[in-house]
């Protein structure tokens, strides 16, 4: 061959860049993947090639990017050229002779860049489906895993770099995942620059590792801290188990694990999606309860609503403020609120022990709280303390994981301070003088206390002696079952040693958790024999105390129906108050219907016999039981499924006994949920069957629609689900609200008889809303009609007439959401 011959084919050779003979994961110089190419993962479980921009197969652009391998539904984790889609089918990813690895169209019109030359590099697919570029067995030279799309992978680092301050960025739809740039100590989900939701704040423990829900598989974080770097990141123990988390087009954040068997991703936390996940809910000065008590804001201590008319009707974007000011003169002092997400907007001065960091607070006039952390806790070097100015925003009540906040203030707010946390210093004087009287008002205050408990365990050690002579032996958790039934018929539960729930939960263990409610959070026990129980232990931030816990275990012992859940069994040990249930593997309704990955399981055969399942357990509470039974609480997230779906009523903690001829009752204390509740409830207080109706009706719309009660629902002023749904009705057009992610198979008429139900429920006035008994009759074809249903209560918002309906103050209050946000995304 001629020296020009060979000159000019090397110089074809460099225009044309070489065809991938077969699937690999390497990728060398000069070669290309074409669309019907592909780069294989040594363990196969990720590949490289080019995906259709839609499902349609005569798609007529594409992506190239790394997805899993034996998904059906090639689930991308990253994208090369997400912003500029090839339209070209001669279009290929090319590896150029110089080391960057690019897309490019028939034209050779580079799409996307890796914008990293480094000759001799190829390209190879990693296990963790990591693409990397880099020369013989060097370092990467580039990595994928440093510039992610909108999915985090095991293994990826969410990294800030603290001297250029730039961090690892997930991405989608304008919507931003990433660590928070000064200290990169919490996670931060923004839409633009809007801030939407703020992660916990790091808590100083190098490998965190836990479980989630009833994942097969222990989640463990790992996070790395130096002088130059902060970065998190995450592994399960079982490596094979395919997760992912997942940043949305519609803005949540979610952890996903691959079901084998329904071939579907199923989430284990999504945020944000309860009213307390969204950026400072409540406003300054206050904190959020996740749980749904109402209401949902609380001002700290020595604070006050800046608006109490906003306040009282459910506007708490105001937020609080000091009832006092700092007096900044020695005599204020520090209150310790545990159980508490850290607020927004701190300063960080790093190795100060506690009383450095006190002291800087009270050195600062403006300083309005501090928090510590010692790392040497968590077997590392260092301590960290917070100090917060005049604004303490986006407070949240977390007991788990959280750390204690000491807020600072006026010494007149401090009559109940923590011993230790007492004026910042000690000045002479009356402040010395007024420690003193605080001090002996306080031991003469135990002295009558403590002989009140002796008085009351003598009480109590005297009844149990008496009555029919037998002994109140604790029974042990895994000889339960056997002594339930005759526990049953004295009209009383077993109540178990407080040891025996610790074996069957492994002592509390992360491993163990299954979620957290109003009471507390919930775990997963094992008794001796193999059953599985669920464990509620009543936490120590939460609002429901021994009342609730007593009602619960006194009412539901008398209480058996196949919807209604079964407490097996309670635990009181000292300050541990736990009560024991049947474990129900499907969670609750919520986890389900408002998941769309999930929702699509409830077919609506399915969601038919949950609606009419509901509606048997409360018949019974109101009319079968040994005595009639108000329940207050009804949500989806009350609604409980076993392993057949069928739907069973749980947490009675709220729950009152009627007398056989009353008809309603008064109270001053109003708890319950937002959405859930009855106008004359919200308002007066007052509560009856008629309440539980109005509360039956939101869950069947809900059920329906797989949509949540209290979203924004942008048609003909509607505010939330009801007034939607009852628009629709007018109009004929009630199909549309059936939730899109069912199939086709339903039956017209059971969905518009449970819709009519549902409308009926949820009317203003309790006389126009239907009794559960004919409710039954007519789900269960017994009887033929019902009457037609009036505007719901809590529906219409201000501008359509605002005299017409007392309540539309009230809703129409809430802040309003930004337009970019979908319908679940707006639900309070």
């Amino acid at each position: 061959m001629s020296p020009l011959l060979f000159s000019l084919l090397l110089s074809l050779l460099s225009l044309s860049p070489l065809p991938l003979s077969s699937a690999s994961d390497r990728l060398p110089p000069g070669a290309s993947l074409s669309l019907n190419q592909t780069l294989l993962s040594p363990n196969a479980v990720f590949s490289l090639g080019f995906l259709p921009s839609s499902s349609s197969s005569s798609s007529s652009s594409w992506f190239a990017a790394i997805f899993y391998t034996h998904i059906p539904s090639k689930t991308p984790v990253w994208v090369a050229n997400r912003d500029s889609p090839l339209t070209d089918p001669d279009g290929t990813l090319t590896l150029t002779p110089d080391g960057a690895l690019s897309v490019l169209d028939g034209q050779r019109r580079r799409l996307w860049s890796s914008h990293v030359s480094v000759p001799d590099a190829a390209a190879f697919l990693l296990n963790s489906g990591n693409l990397v570029l880099r020369r013989g067995g060097a370092a990467a030279t580039w990595q994928s895993f440093d510039h992610p799309t909108d999915t985090l992978l095991p293994g990826m680092k969410l990294r800030l770099n603290k001297t250029s301050g730039e961090a690892t960025k997930l991405t989608s739809n304008g919507f931003i995942f990433t660590l928070e740039p000064r200290f990169g100590l919490e996670t931060l989900l923004l839409h633009g620059r809007d801030l939407r939701w703020r992660g916990p704040m790091w808590l100083g423990i190098p490998i965190l590792s836990v479980q989630f829900g009833d994942v097969s598989s222990r989640y463990i974080q790992t996070v790395h801290v130096s002088p130059d770097e902060i970065y998190y990141n995450y592994t399960m123990e079982d490596s094979a188990l395919l997760v992912r988390y997942l940043l949305g087009i519609d803005g949540t954040y979610s952890f996903l694990v691959w079901d084998g068997s329904s071939k579907t991703w199923n989430a284990t936390n999504v945020v944000p999606a309860r009213p307390c996940d969204w950026y400072n809910r409540c406003g300054s000065g206050s904190s959020c309860d996740p749980s749904g008590g109402v209401p949902l804001c609380r001002c700290l201590d020595g604070f006050s609503p800046k608006d109490a008319t906003g306040w009282k009707n459910g506007n708490f974007s105001s937020g609080c403020e000091p009832r006092r000011r700092l007096a900044c003169d020695g005599s204020d002092g520090y209150k310790k609120i545990g159980g508490m997400k850290l607020p927004d907007g701190y300063s960080v001065a790093w190795d100060l022990d506690m009383g450095q960091c006190r002291q800087s607070c009270s050195l600062n006039c403006a300083c309005r709280g501090f928090s510590h952390v010692n790392y040497s806790t968590f077997n590392m070097s260092g301590a960290r303390c917070l100090t917060w100015g005049s604004e303490l925003k986006d407070l949240v009540q977390v007991p788990l994981l959280s750390q204690d906040l000491y807020l600072r203030l006026a010494a007149a707010e401090l009559a109940d301070v923590p011993i230790g946390m007492a004026p910042a210093s000690s000045p002479p004087g009356k402040s010395g003088r007024r420690v003193k009287i605080l001090l002996a008002v306080g031991i003469s205050a135990g002295l009558v206390l403590s002989g009140v408990c002796c008085y009351c365990l003598i009480c109590r050690l005297g009844s149990r002696k008496g009555g029919d002579g037998e002994r109140a032996d604790l029974l042990p958790l895994e000889e339960m079952i056997l002594a339930s039934e005759l526990a049953r018929e004295k009209g009383s539960l077993p109540m178990v040693q407080f040891k025996c729930v610790r074996a069957a939960t492994g002592n509390f263990s992360c491993l163990n958790l299954l979620g957290e409610g109003g009471f507390g959070p919930v775990y997963k026990g094992k008794l001796k024999n193999g059953e599985e129980v669920a464990v509620k232990r009543l936490s120590k931030a939460s609002k429901q105390g021994s009342e609730e816990f007593a009602n619960e275990v006194l009412l539901i012992a008398k209480l058996q129906h196949r919807n209604l859940v079964r407490l097996l069994c309670w635990c009181a040990h000292g300050k541990e108050r736990i009560l024991i249930y049947e474990f129900m593997p499907n969670k609750s309704l919520d986890s389900i219907i408002f998941d769309p990955r999930r929702s699509g399981e409830l077919t609506w055969e399915r969601r038919f016999a949950i609606i009419k399942g509901v509606a048997d357990g409360i018949h019974y509470l109101h009319l079968h039981s040994r005595m009639r039974v108000i329940h207050r609480d009804l949500k989806t997230n009350n609604i409980l499924l076993d392993k057949d779906m069928n739907p069973k009523i749980s947490d009675f903690g709220l729950a009152r006994i009627f007398d056989m001829n009353q008809t309603q009752a008064n109270t001053k204390r109003v708890v319950g949920t937002y959405g859930y509740m009855a106008p004359e409830y919200a308002l007066d207080g007052i509560f009856s069957e008629k309440s539980d109706v109005y509360s039956f009706g939101v869950i069947v719309l809900e059920i329906i629609t797989g949509k949540r009660c209290t979203g924004y629902y942008p048609y003909k002023n509607s505010l939330n689900l009801l007034g939607y749904a009852w628009q629709l009705w007018e109009e004929g057009r009630g199909l549309e609200l059936l939730d899109p992610a069912m199939d086709s198979r339903f039956s017209e008429i059971e969905v518009l008889k449970c819709m009519q139900v549902g409308l009926l429920c949820v009317q203003e006035f309790t006389t126009d809303r239907p009794t559960m008994t004919s409710i039954v009759s007519f789900l269960c074809g017994e009887c033929g009609s019902l009457q037609a249903p009036k505007q719901p209560a809590f529906a219409i918002g201000r501008d359509s007439n605002p005299s017409s309906s007392p309540f539309s103050i009230a809703v129409d209050s809430l802040p309003p959401q930004s337009s970019h946000q979908t319908e679940e995304e707006k639900s309070c």
